[in-house]
Parts: structure tokens; sequence; C-alpha cells
């Protein structure tokens, strides 16, 4: 009886005993746990963390390879930009060549059409001082010598060459004009054109029918004594009539 009694408490202590060794690891097992979910907790911040950071970094480089693509294509335009300007430039250069090469050739033109003129009007005025030396013994009203245009004019009025309304020559002016043929034989590159002029009077007569004809007629008349009497030769003259419309005085009929 007594025996048994001992027993029993000897088990109800071991029992007793058993249940405080269990309730320890529990304690150690929850204090483990705790750290464990604080340890996960820590990590699924610091995780949380890094997945944002991942994506902005992720962000930021889209927009670096954007930004990079951007200024790769750029670049291809500024080095095609720079190819087109190198074409432009060589045009350029051959474009301003090609002008240096005009304005050469021009300025060469010009100082040889200068040249020309200088000697034309060197040789115009030889011509001149030659007539006026032949001429000079003649009355100065009757004879003008000018330079219109780079062209020699020698005037002589009609009271001197023809009587009025009439297409022969008087024998006083061919005096006259063998002196002409005498300057003009000895310039062989010159050319000789006679103007025949009439002055306003209407003049009807034979085959002639106006003014038209009697200033046509004059000019020939005196054409053929310079090529008949005096020699010049007639590929270089030519014969034209002004009637009355460009008088040689505007004043004095006696003249035209």
């Amino acid at each position: 009886m007594n025996m048994k009694k001992i027993f029993l408490g000897a088990l109800g202590a071991t029992i007793l005993l058993s249940s405080c060794v269990s309730q320890k690891k529990y304690a150690e097992l929850e204090a483990k746990n705790k750290e464990t979910e604080d340890l996960l907790n820590s990590a699924t911040v610091k995780l949380n963390s890094c997945i944002s950071d991942k994506a902005t970094a992720d962000a930021r480089l889209r927009t670096l390879e954007d930004q990079n693509d951007f200024l790769k294509a750029n670049n291809q335009v500024l080095v095609d930009n720079m190819g087109n300007l190198t074409d432009l430039s060589a045009k350029g250069a051959e474009n301003l060549e090609k002008s240096l090469e005009s304005l050469k050739e021009k300025d060469l033109t010009i100082r040889k059409l200068n040249d020309a003129i200088t000697r034309r009007d060197s040789v115009n005025l030889s011509l001149v001082q030659s007539l006026k030396g032949v001429l000079g013994n003649l009355d100065d009203e009757d004879i003008e010598i000018s330079v219109e245009k780079g062209v020699v004019f020698v005037s002589i009025s009609d009271k001197l060459l023809f009587s009025s309304g009439s297409y022969n020559v008087a024998t006083r002016a061919k005096e006259v004009l063998g002196k002409v043929a005498q300057v003009v034989n000895n310039k062989p590159d010159f050319e000789l054109m006679v103007e025949g002029h009439t002055d306003a009077v209407p003049y009807r007569k034979g085959v002639l029918l106006d003014n038209w004809d009697l200033s046509v007629k004059r000019a020939t008349a005196v054409v053929r004594i310079l090529q008949k009497e005096y020699g010049v030769d007639p590929k270089r003259m030519t014969a034209a009539g002004r009637s009355q419309y460009i008088p040689v005085s505007s004043t004095d009929k006696a003249k035209n």
C-alpha cells in the first residue's frame, strides 16, 4: 500500500519533471522562431529594397540606352552633314575657282578692248592730223573734221560740192576730194562711207522722185570721182543718202 503510493509519487514526479523540460525547449524554440521571423522580415525588407533599386536601375538603364541610341543617330546625322558640307565646300571651291577664271578672262577682254580703243583713238588722231594737214589751207566754214564714237567725219558743205538741187560735183570740190583721197589711199585699213544730204526744199526731177534720190545721187557722184579719178579702192567705199532728215547744218541750208 505504501509502496504503491511511493511509486505513484515518483511517477508523478517524473511526469512533472518532463513537463518542465518541454516548456523550456518551447521557449527556446519560440525565441529562435522569433529571431528567424525577425531575420526573415529584415531580409524581406532588404529584398524589397533590392527589387526597388533594381527596377530603378533598369529604368535608368533603359533611359541611358535610349539616350545612347539618340546620340548614335545624331552622330550619324552629323557625320552625314559633314560629308554634305565637304561636298558643298568642294563644289564651292570649284565654283569660286571658275568665277575667278571668268573674272580673269573678262579682265583680259576689257584690257584688250581698252588697248584696241587706245590704238583706234591713236589711229583716228593720226588720220585727223593727216586730213587737217592736207585740208588746212581751205576755208574752215566749208570743211569740218571731227571724231564721233570712234569714227572720223569729214563734213564738206554742199555749196562747195554742188549747186542747189544738183548732184554734179563742182570743179573746186574736186581739189578737196583729191586731198581726201590722198589721205585715204595712205590708210588702206580704213573704210570710207560717203553720205549725201539735202535741204528740206522738195525735189523732183526726171527719174529722181524726192530728196532721198537726190542725196543718194550726190553720194554716188562723189564715190565715182574718188574711184575713177583718184584711185580709191571701191571695195572700201559705201555710198548712202540721208535726204533732208539729218542735215549737216540746221541753220545754213547752203551746207546741206
